[in-house]
């Protein structure tokens, strides 16, 4: 399934008054103001990704593998004005996220016209052997972009991959497998894009745009009611979710008036209880405990959400590689 035009979060963080970098939040032409190409630049916007903010990856990672230097092996094996066309080709099934990104760290390092052929988008489903993209131009830029690229689209399209094994799971549900804030440092707008791509929902892409009042803070606000109330009064217009360990504690933050509650490693039984108890009067997400045998037990008991750090934290890459093609 082509996904090119991407929502963020459906419920919790990401929405009007969130500092995500959604293309819908920033006025004017100077979000695009960057040394990308404006096309490009463009779809990384639609995307609801900051162009200007993927540049600045793209180059981070670029010096990190140069050093400040040259690429040694490039630039003594390749001639300067030598040209190579190469395609990026998945070398497994799977979820792809991440080719505008990768486009990025071509286009930072390639001195010369860039030509790219695009085969699939983000959020396709590929299978092993399948051309993804297919870009000319300077072998030199070429080689020296390649690992960046590749990191960056390789770790992408593994979270793209994993949230789809667990949307697919919970498909003829109500339930949305949703990330958390467990996410590398640098790169969160980014992995949050790629569960986007796999079928999953976003929550709060920071400490700022939303709440999420915890057991840390239920121990220092001394309850959790007490630490729901404070929050809405302090920040009135800020979506809160309030994690409860016990259906006693659930009662509490539901009459207090919470309309997003996180169950704290519940049972699916507990789970159910908890609906009932809510009655639909709270949004609810279980959190812990959860593997893809038993998602559908715990999206069978009517939760709106599944938590899965996961999904960033741990999702193996999918593996795919960058060829040139032979000289005809």
């Amino acid at each position: 399934m082509s996904t090119p035009d991407l929502p963020l979060a459906e419920s919790g963080g990401c929405g009007d008054g969130c500092a995500c970098g959604a293309a819908s939040d920033i006025a004017g032409e100077e979000y695009l103001e960057c040394g990308l190409d404006p096309a490009l630049a463009q779809l990384l916007a639609d995307a609801g990704l900051d162009p200007v903010e993927v540049e600045d990856i793209a180059n981070v990672a670029i010096q990190e593998d140069l050093d400040h230097g040259v690429d040694v092996t490039t630039v003594a094996t390749i001639p300067e004005e030598a040209v190579a066309t190469a395609d990026f080709t998945a070398r497994e099934a799977g979820i792809v996220a991440g080719l505008r990104v990768a486009e990025a760290v071509l286009s930072v390092v390639c001195t010369d016209e860039l030509e790219v052929e695009r085969h699939v988008e983000d959020g396709d489903r590929v299978e092993a052997g399948q051309k993804l993209l297919s870009v000319t131009t300077r072998t030199r830029d070429l080689l020296t972009a390649e690992r960046s690229a590749l990191n960056l689209l390789c770790r992408l399209s593994g979270i793209a991959t994993a949230t789809r094994a667990w949307a697919d799971v919970l498909d003829g549900t109500k339930a949305r497998v949703r990330d958390t804030r467990k996410t590398t440092p640098g790169l969160r707008s980014l992995e949050k894009y790629a569960v986007r791509c796999g079928g999953g929902v976003n929550h709060r892409m920071s400490l700022s745009d939303a709440a999420l009042v915890k057991d840390n803070h239920v121990v220092a606000a001394g309850g959790v009611a007490q630490a729901f109330k404070a929050v809405r009064e302090a920040f009135p217009d800020v979506p809160i979710e309030v994690e409860v360990d016990t259906l006693h504690q659930l009662r509490e933050v539901v009459d207090a008036g919470a309309d997003l509650i996180l169950l704290d490693n519940f049972t699916p039984g507990e789970c159910e209880e908890a609906v009932a108890v809510v009655h639909g009067r709270a949004a609810l997400e279980a959190s812990g405990r959860l593997t893809l045998e038993n998602a559908k037990a715990y999206a069978d008991t009517g939760v709106d959400y599944l938590a899965v750090g996961a999904l960033t934290h741990s999702s193996p890459i999918l593996d795919i590689g960058l060829d040139l093609r032979e000289a005809e």
